[in-house]
C-alpha cells in the first residue's frame, strides 16, 4: 500500500504541470492536494464530483435533494469570473488522474456581498480541506472589495456550522426559515 509521501511524491509531477494560478496545499494527513480557480475543462470532474457526494452532502449543498446534475445546475456552477462569480476547486492524484475532492464559491449579491458555500467529498472530510478553501474564497472575496461574506445552510449542518465559527463567522437562524441557518462574516 503506498504510503503519504509516495501519493505525494506521484503527484507533485502532475501538479507541476499547472502553470496558471494555483497552491499546493497539506491535509491534516500529510496529503498534498492541489487548489486552483474553476475552469470549463473542469465540467466533468464537477459532474462526477456531485454525483459522488452521499445524498446527505448533496442536500447539505443545494439544500435540496440532487440525484442528477442538470444541465441546466451545471452551468450555473460553471459560470465563474474570478471577480463577481469566482470558484476554487481542490484536486486530488488517484490513480493516474486527477479528481475533484472539494469546491468553494462566492457569488455577488450586492455590491459589498457575496454568498459562499463550500463541499467536500465525504471521503476527505475533517482533514482540514474546507478550511483551506474557504480561506483562498475570503482572500479572493475580500481582493475583489467585498465587504462581507455569507452562507445559508441547513440548522442541521453541524460541520459547516463548526467550518464557519473557526473561520470567524458569526450565526443566526434564518428569520424567514426556522430550519436555516445564515452565517456571516465582516472582509
Amino acid at each position: 500500500m503506498p504510503t503519504f509521501k509516495d501519493h505525494n511524491d506521484r503527484a507533485a509531477a502532475v501538479y507541476a504541470t499547472v502553470t496558471a494560478e494555483h497552491w499546493i496545499e497539506a491535509l491534516r494527513d500529510g496529503r498534498h492536494v492541489l487548489i486552483r480557480p474553476l475552469e470549463e475543462k473542469d465540467r466533468e470532474r464537477e459532474y462526477a464530483f456531485i454525483k459522488r457526494l452521499s445524498p446527505e452532502s448533496r442536500h447539505m449543498r443545494f439544500l435540496a435533494q440532487i440525484n442528477e446534475p442538470s444541465d441546466s445546475l451545471l452551468n450555473t456552477l460553471m459560470d465563474t469570473d474570478n471577480q463577481h462569480r469566482v470558484a476554487y476547486i481542490a484536486l486530488a492524484h488517484e490513480n493516474g488522474h486527477l479528481i475533484e475532492i472539494g469546491i468553494s464559491r462566492y457569488a455577488a449579491t450586492g455590491k459589498d456581498d457575496c454568498e459562499c458555500a463550500v463541499t467536500v467529498a465525504d471521503e476527505w472530510a475533517h482533514l482540514g480541506l474546507g478550511t483551506l478553501l474557504m480561506k483562498h474564497l475570503i482572500n479572493a472575496a475580500s481582493k475583489n472589495g467585498y465587504r462581507r461574506m455569507y452562507s445559508v445552510d441547513a440548522a442541521s449542518n453541524i460541520p459547516m456550522r463548526n467550518l464557519v465559527r473557526a473561520l470567524g463567522f458569526e450565526s443566526c437562524i434564518d428569520p424567514r426559515d426556522s430550519h436555516q441557518v445564515i452565517h456571516s462574516r465582516h472582509l
